[in-house]
Parts: C-alpha cells; sequence; structure tokens
C-alpha cells in the first residue's frame, strides 16, 4: 500500500499530536505490518458501556488459590500461559519432568533456587527467564517459595529477536544468557546426595511417569547448541528514544511463530517538549495482548499492584488511563517490570480466572 495522509496527519507517529486531541494508532501484524496514526478529537476508551464479550479483562493472580500444579490461565492453538507455585525441596531424591507438547519459557515472579537438567545446573531469581527446550528433562532445588509465569510454545522453538540495526549486543549481550554447569551440578548432587528416580512426562495434555533403579541425570559431558539457558531481566537492555516513543515490538525478548514475548523494564522518558510519553492508544489488530505485571510502579494504569495480568484481546482500541495521561509530564523515566506475550490467535480464558477478574476493569479508562 501507497503511504496518503488528510487532514491533521502529523509528520511523526506519537510526536507533534495537536493540543487536546488524541492519537490512535492501527496497525496490522504485531506493529510490524502497515500502520496508520488518526488524530481524534477523544481518547479512542471512552466507552460508556460495554454490552457483550469483547472487552478489556484484568486478573488478579495473587488471589488465586495455589493448586501445587500448573494453573492454566489462557490458552490457544499456538501457546498456553500458566502459573504454578513450587515449594522449598525436601530430601535427596528429586522428580523430574520433560514436556513433550513444546518448549517452555519460565518467568521467575517470586522464589530462589536451582534447576538440575541433563546439561547441568542453572540458577534462577525473580526477573529470571529460563528457556527449557520440548523434552528436555528437568528437576527444581526449591530454596525459597516459587511462583512462575510458563508460557508454553507448541507450535514452533523460541528464537532470538530480530536485532538490524543494532547488532549482536542489544536488546541483551548473547554473553547474558545463563549457560548450564554440568560440573557445579555434579558436585552439588555428590554433596546433598540428590538422585532423581522419576520422570513425568506431558505429552498430548497428559501425564506418563518413568521410573528408573538408577538417577538418570548422569550425563558426563556434551556439545551442541540445544540446550536450557537463562535470561534475567536486569541484563535485558532496552533499546530506547530520548526524541520519540518506540512500539511494544521494540522490547520483544523472545520470538516463537505465533506470538512474541516483551520485557518492559525501567528506562528514560523521552525528552522532546511534543513527544508521547505515554503508552500510545492503538488496535493492535491481529494480536491479543497479555501483561503479567511483575514489580515497580505501573504508571500507564490506576489500582495496580504485582502479580496482576492484564487481557485485552484485539477488536478494540486501548492506551494509557486517563490520569497517566495528566500526570507523566510529571515523571522523567519508568520503574516497572513487566512480561507481555502478544498472540497471533484469539485466546481462550480459562474458566478459574473469573474468579480472580476485577468486573469492572473496562469503567476505568472512564474519567
Amino acid at each position: 500500500m501507497h503511504h496518503y495522509s488528510q487532514g491533521k496527519a502529523t509528520r511523526q507517529g506519537h510526536k507533534g499530536i495537536p493540543a487536546e486531541h488524541y492519537e490512535e494508532e492501527q496497525g496490522l501484524l504485531g506493529f510490524f505490518g502497515p500502520v496508520s496514526h488518526l488524530i481524534k478529537k477523544k481518547p479512542s476508551t471512552r466507552w460508556v458501556e460495554i454490552e457483550g464479550p469483547l472487552r478489556p479483562h484484568m486478573y488478579d493472580l495473587v488471589e488465586l488459590p495455589n493448586s501445587g500444579q500448573w494453573q492454566r490461565l489462557l490458552y490457544n492453538q499456538s501457546v498456553t500461559i500458566y502459573k504454578s507455585w513450587l515449594s522449598p525441596s525436601s530430601g535427596n531424591s528429586l522428580k523430574a519432568q520433560r514436556n513433550a507438547d513444546g518448549d517452555l519459557l519460565y518467568f521467575c515472579h517470586k522464589g530462589r533456587g536451582q534447576v538440575l537438567t541433563e546439561y547441568g545446573l542453572l540458577d534462577y531469581s525473580p526477573g529470571q527467564y529460563l528457556v527449557m527446550p520440548k523434552c528436555l528433562t528437568h528437576s527444581f532445588v526449591v530454596e525459597e517459595p516459587t511462583e512462575f509465569l510458563i508460557i508454553e510454545n507448541l507450535t514452533s522453538h523460541y528464537q532470538e529477536p530480530e536485532r538490524g540495526l543494532v547488532g549482536r549486543h542489544a536488546p541483551y549481550d548473547i554473553n547474558a544468557l545463563g549457560k548450564p554447569n554440568l560440573e557445579a551440578q555434579q558436585s552439588l548432587m555428590k554433596n546433598k546426595g540428590y538422585e532423581v528416580l522419576e520422570v513425568e512426562v506431558k505429552h498430548l495434555h497428559q501425564p506418563t511417569r518413568f521410573r528408573y533403579r538408577e538417577c538418570i541425570l548422569d550425563t558426563v559431558g556434551w556439545k551442541g547448541d540445544l540446550f536450557p539457558y537463562t535470561l534475567h531481566m536486569d541484563h535485558i537492555m532496552p533499546l530506547m528514544s530520548h526524541r520519540v516513543h518506540l512500539p511494544p515490538s521494540a522490547h520483544t525478548s523472545f520470538v516463537a511463530r505465533d506470538f512474541v514475548v516483551c520485557s518492559f523494564l525501567p528506562r528514560p522518558l523521552e525528552q522532546d517538549k511534543d513527544a508521547l510519553k505515554v503508552p500510545f492508544y492503538h488496535q493492535n489488530i491481529d494480536y491479543d495482548e497479555v501483561l503479567f505485571y511483575h514489580d515497580g510502579d505501573f504508571f500507564s494504569r490506576d489500582n495496580l499492584h504485582a502479580g496482576m495480568m492484564s487481557f485485552h484481546p484485539a477488536g478494540f482500541p486501548h492506551g494509557p488511563h486517563p490520569k497517566a495521561v495528566k500526570t507523566v509530564e510529571s515523571k522523567t523515566e519508568t520503574n516497572e517490570y513487566a512480561v507481555m506475550v502478544d498472540t497471533r490467535w484469539p485466546l481462550q480464558v480459562d474458566p478459574l480466572l473469573q474468579s480472580v477478574e476485577l468486573a469492572d476493569y473496562w469503567k476505568s479508562w472512564q474519567e
């Protein structure tokens, strides 16, 4: 398509918006496809009533009962999002797991510990991503009560984002990835007397247990480019522009065929006087958007705390709350940590989430 404009159009998106007007971005393919910016007299979120199932959702996952297992939250044919809880480990006999349905991306919201794998030892702590490729055996040694957000990739494998003009050292240096340490694992297992004699395998969403007489974590060496690894939020360097607000896609940390995972981290706000400093009103037409609030001050939303999760299905515009638009001028930086999952295909909601939904969330854009 050719680029056209009419009326009060801006030269640059998210910048130079006329006073007392609002910009709405409408784009395809998750900010990567054709896009237009509409200048409107009023915010696009000024609904006074919503009748029907398509609406913004907010869930307080802190209130979810701890089932001791994975709790499904949202899902479609390509991705399933879970929350899980792990209690501190006891004894020296450990159970392992293997996911034959797809790659797993664990995000540690709370807790600390180690992960034993066939490739070696990995540590985890709050703010840590753990990428566990499909069918790799792993076992958790939990030091502190742990909560994970788990993103299961059912149709592809996790890859690095395209780095393009910024090169190999952004948004994170490949050296920042935590690699498994086989020697440290052998030492830990010997000193603690750990052994793994049982593996639970999830295949077609059904469990199968394999039991052994001897510990199966007996690797003495390995080589290759398939292995589990970690990436901590502290080692991600957010892409920024001091002149204009960048789209969420600039914060992509992991890419799958049908969805992306982004990390929102503290950063300076835009400095140009005519630059938009809050997330712009937008319709991400092809993608559903999920945002898990991990830590910090979530300035674009009211009445939020860590452990909450928003879900904005495709089909309506959304953006910052009115309070954020008014107060952002006094701020110079953000102080929030959040994980976003943008999915190409519509997500279904697990029925249990209804018990922790903030039913009036759709009203929170009203003045």
